[in-house]
């Protein structure tokens, strides 16, 4: 049975010190004061009578935790009205994810069949860019996500690309490739009951893949004992499905029905893990301690201008008693006050009121924030001028002038790239052998797909026209090279078709063409 057994240990230990580095990414990654709270406290108990605790004294991954400033004790009301968070954990993934998804990729095949271009061009839509794009920012806080090829005749015509978070999945390599993951998702909760929904992806004998469904129900830290499928709503649409041995009955084509995409390599933390050694790195990874910095910072700021609003200290027989336990309180708006008997003071005879007002660190917090944006930006990989903190006079430049500013962002780019690329063509041409296999369309299963990410950042069509143009006059390229030069993001097919037209306009215009008489 190659499911899990019952009564193993659920999330499986072996991935307990890559899942609670991920539960830090993802705190970050969401970014309110709670999940970094509870990602930063340790399982002990503080001594609420003290302003520190034993664990900040400790080593290790705890004691490292403890003293971050998101680990602190909490010392009450007025330490979480000071939590500022910056975003920047979050503005970094999203900018991964723009500069390799803007724009989706293009695929082609190297098939004369007109249908399986046809159909392979249809899997490119706003569905698959979606997923793509998604899957590529929860992968950069992660280090890295799962696609599957999911088909659902209920629900569309032809396979589509779903995705699994890198923190619900067990997976197995070999020679640092993917051969065999198991998924798990909780689909319903009873007191301390907890079932989960497992799904395993392997290979058989003859290299096919096969995908195995099971139900469990066990504990918060048990998978406990399978059940049927039925008895969940979310697994019951799955028990027709899948055969004796659990497996779909459907789909069993050469090849996982899933890719590993790791976000970026090599893996650093984990290199004598067993597992993690294969996984990908997250942009967050190595910069927690500078994005801990940078909320410190700004909340201290913040505390600044809370501290620094204008209060007046007036004598307590100036306070107007609001009633047994209900304190007392000065109305700022007062016009008239009944005389206080009182001891004359020092100010012509009358009792004093003290102004306060401390000044606001403006400038020494905004520069020091200022610094650690740029170091983990830096630190990520990335060029300030993709943030927008070195990003000119604001005026228009071209796109060689963009990419000589954020030369290191698409360094990255292109990094990621070499890892996108080779995993989405496995998803296509698995799609294409699902699409033959589970819905009976007649396409050329032995195609080779090729994915072509198109450049970020393009000159606009004029300077693209005038670059043509020269290029015209000074003989330096033929017709096919100046429309794909014009039309970066064409197929080989557009750009043949273009040419034609081209070439047939200027046949019927040339003065070589026209019959004399």
């Amino acid at each position: 049975m190659p499911l899990p057994q019952n009564g193993t240990a659920w999330p499986p230990k072996v991935l307990a010190p890559i899942r609670t580095q991920q539960d830090v990414w993802d705190a970050w990654y969401v970014g309110t004061p709670d999940r970094l709270t509870a990602a930063y406290r340790t399982a002990q108990r503080d001594d609420r009578a003290s302003t520190t605790r034993r664990a900040q004294y400790a080593g290790g991954v705890v004691g490292s935790l403890a003293r971050f400033w998101w680990g602190r004790p909490d010392n009450g009301l007025a330490q979480r009205r000071d939590q500022t968070h910056v975003p920047i954990a979050a503005d970094l993934c999203r900018a991964s994810a723009d500069l390799l998804y803007a724009e989706p990729p293009v695929v082609t095949t190297d098939s004369e069949d007109t249908a399986t271009n046809a159909r392979v061009a249809g899997y490119v839509d706003d569905a698959l860019a979606t997923t793509l794009a998604a899957g590529a920012e929860l992968g950069a806080a992660l280090g890295g996500r799962y696609h599957r090829v999911t088909w659902d005749p209920q629900l569309a015509d032809a396979p589509f690309v779903t995705t699994v978070d890198a923190d619900a999945a067990l997976p197995e390599f070999r020679w640092g490739r993917l051969v065999a993951v198991t998924f798990w998702h909780v689909v319903g909760h009873h007191g301390g009951t907890v079932w989960r929904h497992l799904e395993r992806h392997e290979l058989d004998p003859a290299g096919f893949g096969l995908v195995f469904h099971a139900l469990y129900e066990g504990t918060g830290d048990n998978l406990g004992r399978g059940v049927p499928l039925v008895e969940q709503p979310a697994t019951a649409p799955l028990a027709d499905l899948v055969a004796a041995d659990g497996a779909l009955a459907a789909g069993r084509t050469p090849g996982l029905a899933v890719v590993y995409v790791p976000n970026q390599t090599p893996q650093r933390r984990w290199r004598d893990h067993p597992i993690g050694r294969a996984l990908g790195r997250s942009d967050l990874d190595g910069v927690e301690g500078l994005m801990d910095n940078l909320d410190e910072t700004w909340s201290s700021l913040m505390r600044d201008i809370r501290l620094a609003k204008a209060r007046l200290i007036v004598p307590t027989t100036y306070l107007q008693d609001a009633g047994p336990g209900k304190g007392a309180s000065f109305d700022l708006d007062a016009e008239v006050y009944e005389a206080v008997k009182a001891p004359l003071g020092d100010v012509n005879g009358a009792l004093a009121i003290t102004a306060q007002q401390f000044a606001i660190r403006v400038d020494e917090h905004l520069r020091t924030a200022d610094s650690l944006v740029a170091r983990i930006i830096q630190s990520a990989g990335y060029a300030g001028a993709t943030f927008g903190e070195d990003g000119g006079d604001g005026g228009a430049i071209t796109a060689t002038e963009v990419h000589a500013r954020e030369r290191a962002s698409f360094q990255t780019r292109d990094r990621k790239i070499r890892l996108e690329r080779p995993a989405v063509q496995q998803l296509m041409g698995k799609m294409l052998t699902i699409d033959a296999s589970v819905f009976g369309t007649q396409l050329d299963t032995s195609a080779h797909v090729t994915v072509t990410f198109p450049d970020s950042v393009q000159d606009s069509v004029l300077t693209l026209a005038q670059t043509a143009q020269a290029l015209e006059a000074g003989r330096a390229a033929s017709t096919q090279v100046k429309v794909q030069l014009v039309h970066p993001d064409w197929g080989k097919e557009q750009v043949d078709e273009e040419v034609a037209r081209i070439v047939a306009e200027q046949s019927l215009t040339s003065p070589d063409t026209v019959p004399t008489f």
